[in-house]
C-alpha cells in the first residue's frame, strides 16, 4: 500500500474514534481554559485560546511521533 493510502486510513480511523468520543469530548471546556486570552470592548470581541493551542500542539506532536516509529 502506498504513502497515501495509509494516512488515508489513518485520518479516517481518527475521524472515527473523534466521532465514538463526542459526547465526552463536549464536557471538556476546549477553548475556556486558563491562559486563553479574551478582550471585550463594547461590541467587540477578541479572543486567542492560547493554552488551547499549546495542549493540541502537544498532543498531536506526541500522536505523530507514535505514528514515525
Amino acid at each position: 500500500m502506498n504513502e497515501t493510502g495509509k494516512w488515508l486510513i489513518i485520518i479516517g480511523g481518527a475521524i472515527v474514534l473523534i466521532g465514538l468520543l463526542w459526547p465526552w469530548l463536549g464536557k471538556i471546556p476546549w477553548g475556556r481554559l486558563p491562559g486563553d486570552i479574551v478582550i471585550e470592548r463594547g461590541d467587540s470581541r477578541f479572543y486567542f485560546p492560547l493554552t488551547t493551542m499549546i495542549i493540541v500542539s502537544i498532543v498531536l506532536s506526541l500522536i505523530l511521533s507514535f505514528f514515525r516509529r
